[in-house]
């Protein structure tokens, strides 16, 4: 991306003249997160929304849901790619809790040949009661290598189930002893074998620390702590650092900054911008900043996208800070 410096045009004059085009009613606050005119059906009569948007030239998104999935969602995957190509997106990886993805990014490629889209496989319960190394062997087997991240279990993990409904049910990272388990160990060997990201899941903090560490051990050149701003995920500072020293990538999704009240995502309690910026800070140039969206109710990953690299030079990032986190690293990830 082209160094605003040079160009004699600082960083907030960008800000001001990106957010004529699109963004000003967004970040003034009078257009909610969860507004409809940020929603696939109303973008889509609005197509000039994403045309070529200097903000997001060259950005890769590696954290995206959508359409078809067990859930709904807010719109297919075929669709996004299209909005994000046309906004100047460099990549999208998306991910499915429930079924690979990584398939259909090969059908989408044949429609889209321009553009760079990726899928991934979710170690959930659709895969067996166990972290399925057969299955991640067939989905980086399959047409294309597009698979390019395995995320230890999600909506499945044990951390997950005891924190949201008490009980211990799930699928395990670890054994009773807190060591990685033999087939969560294959798995990390398979992503070292094949360069791809092994990613934590929704797996504690704890767990994920313990993960880091193994895949360190192992020889996994891209493993990734997943939104670790999230929810019940969120680390600590430490914590953060720990996984930096064992080598691993942070992930921070800003999905977190645009749920809550009013939007499709209620019962989360919205981060703020400076709280945002405080946990990037820690290390931009071994993160990766993702949306995590496609809900329903919630903003289109591209706009979600464009706020948040908004927010960041608005909270004293510099150009090149943004750049390593939404585009470099990110991309670097997939493979590009």
């Amino acid at each position: 991306m082209m160094d605003m410096q040079k160009k004699g045009l600082s960083r907030r004059g960008f800000i001001k003249t990106s957010m004529v085009t699109g963004g000003a009613l967004f970040l003034s606050g009078k257009l909610s997160a969860g507004s409809a005119d940020f929603h696939v059906g109303k973008i889509r009569e609005k197509k000039e929304l994403f045309a070529g948007d200097p903000i997001l030239a060259g950005v890769s998104d590696i954290h995206l849901h959508a359409a078809p999935d067990s859930k709904i969602r807010l719109g297919n995957e075929l669709e996004f790619a299209r909005a994000a190509r046309n906004s100047g997106y460099k990549s999208i990886l998306f991910k499915s809790n429930d079924f690979s993805c990584h398939d259909r990014a090969y059908l989408i490629r044949q429609l889209l040949p321009d553009f760079e889209v990726f899928g991934s496989l979710c170690m959930n319960r659709v895969f067996g009661n166990k972290v399925n190394a057969f299955a991640v062997s067939k989905a980086i087997a399959t047409t294309g290598n597009l698979c390019r991240c395995i995320w230890m279990p999600t909506q499945d993990s044990v951390y997950q189930n005891f924190r949201y409904h008490g009980t211990k049910d799930g699928i395990p990272v670890l054994d009773e002893n807190g060591r990685v388990l033999s087939e969560v160990v294959r798995v990390m060997e398979i992503c070292a074998e094949k360069n791809i990201i092994f990613a934590t899941g929704h797996s504690s903090p704890e767990e994920s620390i313990r993960l880091a560490r193994k895949a360190q051990e192992v020889g996994v050149k891209k493993c990734v702590i997943t939104h670790a701003n999230s929810g019940i995920w969120k680390m600590t500072y430490d914590q953060i650092r720990q996984c930096f020293d064992l080598g691993a990538w942070i992930e921070y999704s800003y999905i977190t900054n645009l749920w809550g009240p009013g939007t499709g995502l209620p019962d989360f309690e919205r981060m703020s911008d400076m709280e945002f910026a405080d946990f990037v800070r820690i290390a931009p140039e071994r993160s990766i900043i993702t949306t995590d969206l496609g809900q329903t109710g919630m903003p289109h990953p591209v706009e979600g996208m464009r706020r948040c690299i908004l927010a960041l030079l608005e909270n004293g990032f510099s150009q090149q800070q943004v750049d390593y986190m939404v585009r470099t690293n990110p991309s670097s990830l997939v493979g590009l």
